[in-house]
């Protein structure tokens, strides 16, 4: 009983933890824009041409492929992980995934936001796996799931930072959860490898860029 109160307050500090480094970023990031904005508007009087974007990954606009090769390999635990490495390339166009829903690949330069964001629609996978990439934990579900659950994972992923929550109606399963190159059904939101799930894989160990942001990206 000790270790579970013990796992428990271990969870809830971490969680706050995410919170407050969310917080930071996003006065950090006000900033740079309000510094932003003042160096354009500077620019502009004198006809100079700022340059407000910028891509360091790979830019290419002309891939529509995730190039993700390899298959599912599902453990002991019943969690699936993707067996090859995944491409981390930004892209502007459609990718096809070879998962559904897709748990990474090459993917929109801008994150879906994933500050425990619920959406009622569909998002766009080329933004959801940006999400993925910054330690992010995606819910998704189905007609098939119940209204009940539905409303269930809602509150719990309101609650959870760097996670997600939107419907894939072409999903095989009516609740799934994916993280970056691991994935897994659920029975129900009251299911309790969902909070497992939760546990290993929001700002896990498989995250490729942790500490990312999870606001001011697509909502």
């Amino acid at each position: 009983m000790a270790a579970k109160s013990n796992s428990s307050a271990e969870r809830k500090a971490r969680i706050e933890a995410m919170r407050r480094a969310e917080r930071s970023r996003e006065r950090r990031n006000r900033i740079l824009t309000i510094g932003a904005s003042v160096l354009i508007v500077a620019g502009l009087a004198v006809g100079g041409t700022v340059l407000i974007r910028s891509q360091s990954d790979d830019s290419s606009s002309t891939a529509s492929d995730s190039k993700a090769t390899g298959k599912w390999e599902t453990g002991s635990d019943g969690v699936k992980t993707w067996s090859t490495k995944l491409t981390q390339n930004h892209v502007t166009k459609t990718v096809k995934y070879p998962m559904v829903p897709p748990v990474g690949g090459d993917h929109d330069p801008v994150w879906q936001n994933c500050n425990g964001d619920v959406y009622d629609k569909a998002v766009k996978n080329e933004n959801a796996v940006h999400s993925l990439e910054h330690g992010a934990v995606w819910v998704t579900y189905n007609s098939k799931a119940s209204d009940a659950d539905v409303k269930a994972l809602a509150e719990k992923v309101k609650a959870t930072p760097y996670t997600l929550m939107s419907p894939v109606e072409d999903q095989k399963d009516p609740i799934m959860l994916s993280a970056w190159g691991a994935q897994r059904t659920v029975t129900s939101a009251t299911d309790p490898n969902l909070d497992k799930f939760f546990e290993t894989y929001v700002q896990g160990k498989q995250t490729p860029e942790p500490g990312a942001a999870c606001t001011n990206g697509v909502s």
